[in-house]
Parts: C-alpha cells; sequence; structure tokens
C-alpha cells in the first residue's frame, strides 16, 4: 500500500476549492477537509455511505456551469459501483471525482476493502464502465498533476490515488448537517444569482454598429 497520506493530497487540492461545489463522504476524508478551515461551499455528506458520486452527478447535471468536485473513499465506491456506470452513461463535464484507494474501510472500523488484495482495481472498472478520463496515482507528484489536468479538462474526469490506511488523529465538527445544507444551499444559490446578474448585464450591453461611428 501506497505510502501517501490522503491527507496531503487534499491539502493540495484545497487552496483550488474557493470557487468549486465540494461533496465529501462521510468520516476522515471529510474531517481532514474540514480540519484545513471549512468553506460554504464544502458539504460533508453522513449517513449515506457510498452516495458522494451519485449527489456529485445530481449537482454537475443541476449547475452545468460550475466545477463539481467529489472527495470519495475506496470502501464507499464499492458500496455504490454502480455509479461508475451512471457517471460515463451522463458524462457530465463538469465533474472531477477523486478516489482516495487506502484499501480499508478506516471509518468503520478499518477492515480491510476489497482493494486490499490487488484484484480489485477501481481505475479498470471506472475504464470499463466508460469513462474515457481515469488516472490512477500514488505519490504526491502524479496526484498534483492529474488534478491540475482534471481541473483545466472540460470533461469528465476519475483520479483513483493509492493512499495509506491513515486518517485523522481526532473526529468532531463545530457544524451540524442542517447548518452545513443550509449554508452550502445558500452558496449555490449565492453562486446562480450572481451568473443570472451576470448574464442580464452582458444581454442589456448596447450594440455598437457601423452607423455609431458615423
Amino acid at each position: 500500500m501506497s505510502g501517501v497520506k490522503r491527507a496531503e493530497c487534499i491539502a493540495m487540492l484545497y487552496p483550488e476549492l474557493d470557487d468549486k461545489v465540494v461533496v465529501t463522504i462521510m468520516g476522515a476524508c471529510a474531517q481532514e477537509l474540514y480540519d484545513l478551515g471549512h468553506k460554504d461551499n464544502f458539504f460533508y455528506l453522513q449517513h449515506a455511505m457510498g452516495l458522494a458520486s451519485s449527489i456529485g452527478l445530481g449537482l454537475a447535471l443541476h449547475l452545468p456551469h460550475e466545477k463539481i468536485v467529489v472527495l470519495d473513499g475506496d470502501g464507499s465506491v464499492l458500496m455504490n459501483l454502480g455509479t461508475l456506470a451512471t457517471l460515463a452513461r451522463y458524462r457530465p463535464r463538469n465533474l472531477v471525482h477523486f478516489i482516495f484507494d487506502n484499501g480499508s474501510l478506516l471509518s468503520t472500523g478499518g477492515f480491510d476493502s476489497h482493494t486490499t488484495s490487488g484484484i480489485t482495481d477501481l481505475a479498470a472498472m471506472a475504464r470499463g464502465a466508460g469513462i474515457q478520463h481515469v488516472a490512477a496515482v500514488d505519490s504526491v507528484v502524479a496526484f498534483g498533476e492529474a488534478a491540475i489536468d482534471a481541473f483545466a479538462r472540460n470533461d469528465l474526469s476519475v483520479i483513483v490515488a493509492k493512499v495509506a490506511a491513515v486518517g485523522p488523529n481526532h473526529y468532531g465538527m463545530d457544524l451540524q448537517l442542517p447548518e452545513n445544507a443550509f449554508r452550502f444551499k445558500r452558496w449555490i444559490l449565492g453562486r446562480k444569482s450572481a451568473t443570472a446578474q451576470s448574464t442580464a448585464a452582458a444581454d442589456t450591453q448596447p450594440v455598437l454598429t457601423t452607423r455609431d461611428l458615423e
């Protein structure tokens, strides 16, 4: 298993997330993002293991002008493998799906997941489902390069990062799920309102004609 820590990868992504809609799975991944500093565009999916990618897909289809980022784990994806085929079917071009594969159900007892043996390959499964842009990485440098490419790409991207089965040294957020959901919704509505105003302003700009130049 890789010696790369998921927290290091998330810390690398953090400065790039200010203008993106971010959904994380529950547990260690959510805690490590929260510990870097909560932002209203972060939604920590709780009590719904396996569904972060499904929520991300819905957001991507509903918000085509926003970049959607899903921070997922191997255990979560294994619980909802159909999500890979569904993502490929709808192919939201504004979605980046990060899968941190630590070969462990770390947040629910630390049991080995099916990827531990090396037989189950989530990147291969994503490609087999029909997703064209899939990267499998096992170093911080490779992760950073894959993330840069995915954020710049106008297409669905999946990045499977092999990471160590190491989590945060504590769990706990000063943020309850209802408050997180309300603030997340308000942030999205604010972005939609700003986009609508910008579009309206552009539509009302006078059009310069040759007669105006005479």
